[in-house]
């Protein structure tokens, strides 16, 4: 059974080696980490008292009459959170709603008062406050954030006012923005007000503080979202994934992003105001293999391949960062791949962002979202291990090599499924209902359905690889499966006849998913080689 301790350590190792090189970036180009300010925030919030499930926070937020929200501004994730906070507490139809929000300055509130009353367009609106040079993160999730405050609330006010970039002054704008919440209570006496501002304010003797001062009699409850010393406490956790925590008896903390996801989307924002153009994502994807490559214990300028891929650092895939539909048009002709799987693979890059092309290892990516971009890294490197290009695709299906093929591409979605869980330890588990899908008559049965009508391969591999990955992390987690292990499955020549379906069976023996009883896990000895 895994001590508290090394669930700690099995979750965060491969996320913190990725934070290593962000960090280093970031503290390259903002040198803002040291001032005091940012510390006593930091200082703030190391631990917490309890774990709390997503009903005891709405029932917190609910209480409150004053809920300050903290905002990672760079994180989309940080100003949805916030809007679906907003949705709900109006939805509960007890009092009016409404929003403030450090991002529009208080000097800008008539044009956000014209944007409220439909006289002027949200193109106007971001062009009149100078949202890109005043403020300069992404607009699309904030934009939603406030339309999702006129759908449902009562009034929007801006809180914030100017110096913002000079950290000496920054205090003035806590004392300001606590005053303009007191003529929002004046203006409002019955609403239940939701501020969302950025997380450094939030320590208790800074906006918190000054708003107590001039409101004494105000429920007043901090919402922070993914402090990173709370989240690596939590990630001691015994529950799969914890959604809170409360911190005391008026501050709580949520987790809908992790520490990687956080400081890669503020690297990319830096990347952005230095080139003044769109960020270049190619960094943040070779970081992620890189975490992978030394989370698993591969070396990057090896030159034998006895025990891991030669020269893994000249097999890196090229990245293709906001490709045309033109552009990938002949990536996927060069590939191999025909009409019909192209506009299959064109949609899952609009749905996840990116795609990793092993038959010609390119890396494609319109968007980060550290989830996919993490499972596709993790594709990246398997093939890597296996060798390079990929020369196996999923047509035809021909009834002796198709089993083979068939239990190839689950592994591979197995192995990246569970390294985008290493990397991203928030991405929930799959789990299946039925016990019958993992039973060898489940596998053979759904393997003859696919070689009989020749379709739904990807569906079927990619469902039984995601449930395997699931398992797989489970077994990690708790120290039956090692690294050493994991690495000879990245290894493994899968190509060859009946490997691929002897090693999916070993897993399924020594790693049963119908036990999926923690207490029940034995530990693994794959014979891989």
């Amino acid at each position: 059974m895994a001590t508290l301790a090394s669930l700690r350590t099995r979750r965060s190792a491969a996320q913190r080696q990725a934070l290593t090189m962000v960090e280093r970036e970031i503290r390259a180009s903002d040198h803002n980490g040291r001032r005091k300010y940012l510390r006593e925030f930091c200082q703030a919030f190391l631990s917490y008292e309890s774990v709390l499930d997503a009903h005891r926070v709405w029932e917190l937020v609910r209480d409150a009459d004053l809920v300050l929200i903290a905002d990672y501004h760079a994180l989309p994730s940080s100003q949805r959170f916030a809007g679906s906070l907003l949705e709900q507490r109006a939805l509960a139809g007890d009092r009016p709603v409404v929003l403030g929000v450090e991002t529009v300055f208080s000097r800008d509130q008539h044009i956000l008062d014209e944007w409220w009353r439909r006289e002027i367009d949200g193109e106007e609106l971001r062009e009149r406050m100078r949202f890109q040079s005043d403020w300069g993160y992404q607009w699309e999730p904030f934009y939603d954030l406030l339309r999702t405050a006129r759908e449902h609330g009562e009034a929007i006010y801006g809180l914030d006012c100017m110096p913002r970039e000079d950290l000496r002054k920054i205090a003035v704008r806590d004392r300001h923005a606590a005053e303009k919440l007191v003529e929002i209570r004046e203006r409002h006496p019955q609403a239940a007000v939701l501020v969302l501002f950025g997380e450094s304010h939030l320590a208790p003797q800074h906006l918190p503080h000054a708003v107590r001062q001039r409101l004494p009699l105000s429920r007043m409850l901090t919402v922070l979202q993914n402090v990173d010393a709370l989240y690596w406490q939590a990630a001691g956790e015994e529950r799969e994934r914890v959604e809170a925590v409360r911190v005391s008896e008026d501050v709580i903390c949520v987790f809908n992003a992790t520490p990687l996801e956080k400081y890669e989307q503020y690297r990319l924002c830096l990347d952005a105001w230095a080139r003044e153009d769109a960020p270049d994502l190619a960094p943040t994807i070779y970081n992620l293999i890189d975490s992978l490559v030394r989370f698993l214990g591969f070396r990057h300028y090896s030159s034998h391949n006895s025990s891991q891929p030669r020269f893994l650092i000249d097999l890196l895939p090229e990245v293709h960062c906001r490709p045309s539909d033109a552009t990938l048009r002949k990536l996927m002709a060069r590939s191999g791949i025909c009409d019909a799987d192209a506009e299959a693979i064109q949609l899952r890059i609009e749905e996840r962002g990116c795609l990793y092309l092993p038959a010609v290892n390119a890396f494609c990516i319109r968007e980060f979202q550290v989830v996919y971009a993490a499972e596709e890294a993790t594709r990246f490197l398997h093939h890597a291990c296996r060798g390079l290009p990929e020369d196996t695709l999923a047509r035809p299906l021909l009834p002796r090599a198709g089993a083979n093929l068939f239990y190839i591409r689950a592994l591979e979605h197995a192995l990246a499924y569970f390294g985008s869980r290493v990397l991203n330890p928030a991405r929930p588990a799959v789990r299946s209902d039925e016990g019958g899908a993992w039973s060898r008559a489940g596998c053979e049965k759904q393997l003859e359905n696919v070689a009989r009508t020749q379709s739904n391969f990807s569906a079927a591999t990619e469902v039984l690889g995601y449930m395997m990955g699931s398992h797989l992390y489970d077994a990690y987690l708790h120290g039956h499966v090692n690294r050493g292990q994991l690495r000879r499955l990245f290894l493994a020549h899968l190509q060859k006849p009946g490997v691929a379906r002897e090693i999916w069976w070993r897993l399924i023996a020594e790693t049963p998913p119908s036990r999926c009883s923690r207490k029940a896990w034995a530990p693994v000895a794959f014979p891989l080689s």
